[in-house]
């Protein structure tokens, strides 16, 4: 008897995830929006898996995120939880130590991700790179089909068609930025290093260090001088984040004012799911309009 009830553990153990949901479907949660929209084009398709967004669309970059009652609830009864990684997700221990059994699956976990600082911490936002995108939708599909080796045929199968999409969008934007006579840009924060990087662009100027918090009189000071001597007078905010300061400065340079999207928020509905295509095709022309 005990020989069977240990074939039996083993049996189930081999199988991947067991399933917490009460309606039997294997339950995949994601901790914000290009998370979602990665898992979603990987999984959202396939019959017997749920994919949920974690954080609320008012969510900027959780870097000061407290997880809420409902967030906890959600991850309860979650298979996987899908994580950006790189210090992104502050709560992350929270979560780890109220549900151990969960699997985490960390979206930078890729040899091919090099990462750039802010100051002394990494700056988590990888995904703004097309290509570090692709390597984390590598690393999500190779963590889930080992933990959900039952679906591995069509979670690979989803995930090169997605892959050909974000090469195609990678050349595009390498096509319309690449030339650009000009390449010095002022951004809301920290989000765009990668970007920058990827297509060959200068962050001249942050506007907020912190997001969310204003910059101090001399910050603002010494964002001023430097907008004035730029040869192109353009501030770019983020929809996520009020442009107040952006609009000082603005006033005091004369400089236009202009929307780059981090990506960070959206609908997370399946239909969604070109959401960071079609985002970063918006950044690109917006770069065109304002550097030409």
């Amino acid at each position: 008897m005990k020989k069977i009830f240990f074939i039996l553990l083993m049996i189930f153990t081999l199988t991947g995830c067991g399933k917490n949901s009460d309606d039997g479907k294997l339950k995949i949660v994601t901790s914000f929006y290009p998370m979602y929209i990665d898992a979603v084009n990987i999984a959202g398709n396939i019959d017997g898996i749920e994919v949920i967004n974690l954080t609320k669309p008012q969510t900027g970059c959780l870097h000061d995120y407290q997880l809420t009652t409902e967030d906890m609830k959600t991850l309860e009864t979650a298979d996987i939880f899908i994580v950006n990684g790189l210090g992104m997700e502050n709560f992350l221990e929270k979560v780890t130590s109220s549900r151990k059994d969960l699997k985490i699956i960390d979206a930078s976990e890729s040899d091919k991700i090099f990462t750039l600082k802010d100051g002394d911490e990494i700056n988590p936002h990888v995904w703004m790179s097309v290509t570090y995108s692709m390597h984390q939708v590598k690393a999500i599909t190779s963590q889930l089909c080992i933990a959900d080796p039952e679906h591995a045929d069509a979670y690979k199968k989803n995930a090169m068609a997605y892959l050909d999409k974000l090469s195609t969008l990678r050349d595009e934007m390498h096509l319309a930025l690449d030339n650009l006579p000009n390449k010095d840009i002022v951004t809301f924060h920290e989000a765009f290093p990668y970007f920058a990087a990827e297509f060959k662009l200068e962050i001249a100027g942050v506007i907020e260090r912190e997001p969310g918090t204003e910059p101090t009189p001399q910050e603002l000071s010494d964002t001023i001088k430097l907008v004035n001597n730029l040869p192109v007078k353009v501030l770019f905010t983020e929809p996520q984040y009020s442009p107040k300061a952006a609009e000082t400065i603005a006033r005091e340079t004369g400089a236009k004012i202009f929307v780059l999207d981090p990506v960070t928020t959206g609908e997370s509905t399946p239909q969604n799911s070109d959401a960071y295509i079609n985002a970063m095709k918006k950044n690109a022309a917006t770069l065109v309009e304002a550097l030409k």
